[in-house]
């Protein structure tokens, strides 16, 4: 006579097994979330503003979304997510996030911050400590108040002193470029 287990066993066994499949099935993509997001952001460049200014401006056909941001503003980091998921669904736009962050803190603090939340768009830090020149050259209407997001092409600029509050919240702006 072939042993059996009782069914009910059988049934624990069989969800045990789902579970642990699941988990670690969730932990390997995860897993590779991260690393994709420390591939990307593995070398942070520090720019100074006359080595920055040329990311602000483009004789092509291309869109670019530049936020200023640092990992202390509350509002910049509640609209981060929306920036990521606007910058996987259209790749097509060039996304840059610029930390205002202390370049001594890239390791130990900007690069965890970034893979935690899984941020995959570009980051650069600038590094200037002449903000009053700098920001009057992006911008004289800017007070200086973080977030801050440029859109721009060859043909239109859009500024916004203001976060943003959706994917569709950026995306309604973008289509006011063309």
């Amino acid at each position: 006579m072939p042993f059996s287990l009782p069914r009910k066993i059988q049934l624990y066994a069989i969800v045990v097994l789902f579970i642990f499949t699941t988990n670690c099935s969730n932990s390997k993509s995860n897993t590779t979330a991260n690393t994709a997001t420390s591939e990307v952001n593995a070398a942070i460049p520090v720019y100074d503003f006359k080595t920055f200014e040329p990311l602000l401006y483009t004789d092509t056909d291309k869109t670019y979304l530049v936020n200023f941001w640092a990992m202390w503003c509350a509002p910049c980091v509640k609209e981060l997510p929306y920036i990521e998921a606007f910058a996987e669904k259209h790749p097509d736009v060039e996304v840059i996030l610029v930390s205002l962050d202390f370049p001594k803190d890239i390791d130990t603090k900007l690069k965890p911050f970034l893979e935690d939340k899984n941020i995959n768009a570009k980051v650069v830090l600038l590094d200037d400590p002449d903000a009053n020149s700098w920001i009057d050259q992006i911008n004289p209407n800017w007070t200086g108040a973080i977030p801050y997001t440029i859109l721009f092409n060859k043909d239109k600029r859009l500024y916004f002193e203001r976060s943003f509050e959706s994917i569709n919240d950026i995306e309604t702006q973008i289509q006011n470029l063309n």
